[in-house]
């Protein structure tokens, strides 16, 4: 695909309310994900994952000043334990099927090798496993959120 017909699909995801294109051009397929966190754009073709800078604020939103007497918020303290990160981009699953119980909740006792979760990547369901014995403290991700390679999805106590 031409670079600059995939510059002009990135800004238009990146404009747009959309969440996410796939496109399939001839024997080549790119789809383009606006993750929820301060509006990225991630471009996957084939299973290359490229990072584009987030775009300017349209100006409307730009024109919105801030309240000058409201506080800065408090950063919550970061969770202790051992974290359960991502091995790949894809998209998070707690449950094997939309109408399963989930794999783990919160204060579960989870052994070296049950399943966490789902992460499905290019129509590949691929099941996580606990790589430590401990207790679920928190589950980073909601279901059905995008996921990037290495984010932390659980913490384990």
């Amino acid at each position: 695909m031409d670079l600059r017909k995939l510059k002009t699909l990135i800004d238009l995801v990146a404009e747009s309310g959309i969440a996410e294109l796939e496109i399939t051009e001839g024997e080549g397929k790119v789809r383009i994900v606006k993750f929820a966190q301060g509006g990225q754009v991630g471009v996957m073709s084939g299973v290359q994952p490229y990072s584009v800078a987030p775009q300017a604020a349209p100006p409307a939103a730009a024109a919105a000043p801030a309240p000058v007497a409201e506080a800065a918020p408090v950063a919550a303290p970061a969770p202790t334990g051992h974290a359960v990160k991502s091995p790949m981009v894809g998209t998070f699953y707690r449950a094997p099927n939309p109408g399963s119980p989930v794999f783990v909740e919160v204060g579960q006792t989870v052994k070296e090798g049950d399943p966490l979760c789902i992460i499905e990547a290019m129509k590949l369901l691929n099941e996580i496993e606990a790589d430590k014995s401990g207790v679920i403290k928190e589950i980073l991700v909601e279901n059905g959120q995008p996921v990037e390679y290495g984010q932390p999805l659980f913490i384990i106590g």
